[in-house]
């Protein structure tokens, strides 16, 4: 393979492979953590919630394997393993363009899915110790009550003295306790539902903004891939 280009090429796809495994840890890294984040909130969510951090950590991992026929396609000058991570890019950007396009179309029905498993959950709440553990932490970290607002609590149940503690904010070095109810000055005002999907389009937004810088990487990719394979396939035809 002769000439200043192609060698150009050549070291821009080691560059580019280097970036390419580095947007595979981040991705991988994002992925296992959001997957950490959402199970512990799984009560509440639909298994759509946890494809795409799952397909996240799928293409992390896949990437350190396609990188591997980028450098060594590149190292050894082989047409056939730059044509295959040529490949495997745009099978990975393929998937991902799937994947974004289900989230967005799955978006619309998150919110009902997710109010109809906060409604069934609030009914088990004095039944069930790992539904009162799930529903005092999601109201104390993001300082909500119920899934519209506090009379959910007082409408599922009439005999209830009040509505669960973690309903109000903690007073630190408070003597005694009291019980929450709809007339304290410390009860959360804001309905979980509105709370949680809050933080769930932040995480959606995160994974879009990861998604389309490692799309533009990966369009890198391919035209470098391509260009390459051209140059070796032409040096071939000319020996």
């Amino acid at each position: 393979m002769q000439g200043l280009a192609p060698k150009t090429i050549k070291y821009l796809m080691f560059a580019f492979n280097l970036l390419f495994v580095i947007t595979g840890i981040v991705l991988l890294s994002i992925g296992i953590v959001i997957h950490a984040v959402y199970h512990e909130y799984q009560h509440f969510l639909d298994n759509s919630f946890f494809s795409v951090p799952s397909l996240l950590i799928a293409i992390g991992s896949v990437i350190f394997f396609i990188a591997f026929f980028g450098c060594c396609g590149a190292i050894r000058e082989s047409h056939c393993m730059i044509i295959t991570f040529c490949t495997l890019l745009v099978a990975i950007f393929i998937l991902e363009i799937i994947g974004g396009t289900m989230g967005y179309v799955m978006r619309s029905q998150v919110a009902t899915v997710t109010k109809n498993k906060m409604m069934d959950t609030m009914s088990k709440y004095n039944n069930s110790k790992e539904i009162q553990v799930v529903w005092d932490n999601l109201q104390r970290d993001f300082n909500c009550c119920g899934t519209n607002n506090a009379t959910d609590w007082t409408n599922l149940n009439k005999s209830l003295p009040g509505i669960p503690m973690s309903c109000c904010t903690e007073v630190v070095g408070a003597i005694g306790s009291t019980n929450c109810t709809l007339e304290s000055p410390k009860l959360h005002k804001k309905g979980c539902i509105d709370a949680f999907m809050y933080f769930a389009d932040e995480h959606a937004a995160k994974i879009a903004g990861v998604g389309l810088s490692l799309g533009a990487i990966q369009l890198i990719g391919i035209f470098l891939s391509s260009y390459l394979a051209k140059s070796i396939r032409n040096s071939y035809q000319t020996m």
